[in-house]
């Protein structure tokens, strides 16, 4: 299946499934040259502030940066009629923890006996910071029920009250929500993907590489796109990716170890450790020179593809980073990356019914 190449900008767009035995790591060990020269020109972005630099206090919800760029997801003109249910909880915690999540829905009702997709949308913010309901992340919920999907903005636990499982545990529950009120939603149980960006990137792929069975139960995702994501937190990778002290900090600091080489849960957090055949297809964008390393989607597309499971890399110039790259070309490529993925299963008008009842010729006339 080939998305339109006439929608395509910057690297080629795949979407397939390639020949087995593929190095997974090719490549990498030569973009580790240069990738301490990328991160430098990628800081220079709003889109990458140092920790202490963005929601100091956790407190400000008005946007996802704090950059005034207006890029990415921020050139998108917010529809009328979106509708927007905010702060709806999905579980609660055994410490109290209240997880909410807003729910964006098409301006239109679906046509009779129709049902829609239902993507479940997934902050960014180092694991540590960030909100669905600040202006970035509201915008996607909208952009996304735009498209005509149901969409589900999730909060989850951050640093440095938890630590790695929490967010994915809290992500899976999303999902497992969602689907349990498909119906209250005019969602199919099904359909349902997962979008993230950056650290929500990362949370997007576990969801959809970490679980086994059927792709419509449970906390699994039947596709998944995600941007600039960190997807493998093991030591070996992040070496071999080229990634620099900063973000090997974001990751010690989320998995809550002191040397990525004695954390064994690094693996546990790396979507790229539980990859199988069984996995949905899934979208991956990153740009060039940002701030997680390119080779970061390198090693996750080549290792979907060495598994055999369907995947398009779309690689665009410059240092933007998560939704900064969610421009409209982007956003374009996103949504029929969900259409294509999610569409319903096609129907088939069965043949006419076969008289089976045997016959029994007229006699000749006589003559």
């Amino acid at each position: 299946m080939e998305l339109d190449p006439r929608r395509t900008t910057g690297a080629s767009v795949k979407f397939s499934r390639p020949a087995q035995g593929r190095p997974r790591r090719r490549a990498l060990i030569a973009l580790a040259a240069s990738a301490t020269a990328l991160i430098g020109a990628a800081m220079l972005s709003g889109f990458h502030a140092e920790l202490h630099d963005i929601d100091p206090a956790g407190s400000d919800r008005a946007s996802e940066l704090t950059t005034t760029e207006r890029i990415g997801i921020r050139t998108w003109t917010v529809a009328t009629g979106i509708t927007v249910e905010p702060d709806i909880t999905y579980g609660t915690r055994e410490d109290g923890t209240r997880l909410d999540l807003d729910v964006c829905s098409p301006a239109s009702d679906p046509a009779p006996g129709e049902t829609r997709v239902g993507i479940v949308s997934i902050h960014g913010g180092s694991w540590a910071r960030g909100d669905k309901s600040n202006d970035d992340w509201r915008h996607v919920c909208q952009w996304l029920a735009s498209e005509g999907f149901v969409a589900f903005s999730v909060n989850y636990r951050l640093v440095p009250t938890v630590h790695f499982p929490a967010a994915i545990d809290d992500v899976g529950l999303a999902v497992e929500w969602v689907r349990a009120h498909a119906e209250d939603y005019g969602i199919d149980a099904a359909r349902i993907g997962a979008f993230g960006g950056s650290a929500g990137g990362n949370l997007a792929a576990l969801l959809g590489t970490r679980g086994e069975g059927p792709l419509d139960s449970g906390s699994r995702v039947a596709a998944v796109a995600e941007l600039s994501g960190p997807i493998d937190l093991t030591d070996a990778a992040m070496q071999a990716s080229g990634a620099g002290e900063l973000v090997e900090r974001i990751a010690l600091n989320y998995l809550g170890c002191d040397r990525l080489a004695d954390c064994p849960q690094a693996a546990d957090a790396s979507a790229t450790t539980f990859i199988d055949p069984s996995d949905p297809p899934v979208f991956i964008g990153h740009s060039e020179g940002e701030f997680i390393p390119l080779g970061q989607s390198t090693l996750f597309s080549e290792a979907l593809s060495d598994a055999g499971v369907a995947n398009t890399m779309q690689v665009i110039p410059g240092v933007g980073h998560s939704i900064g790259i969610l421009d409209d070309a982007m956003r374009t490529k996103v949504a029929d990356f969900f259409r294509a993925t999610l569409a319903p299963p096609v129907v088939t008008d069965a043949a006419p019914a076969v008289d089976a009842t045997p016959t029994t010729a007229a006699p000749l006339a006589a003559g």
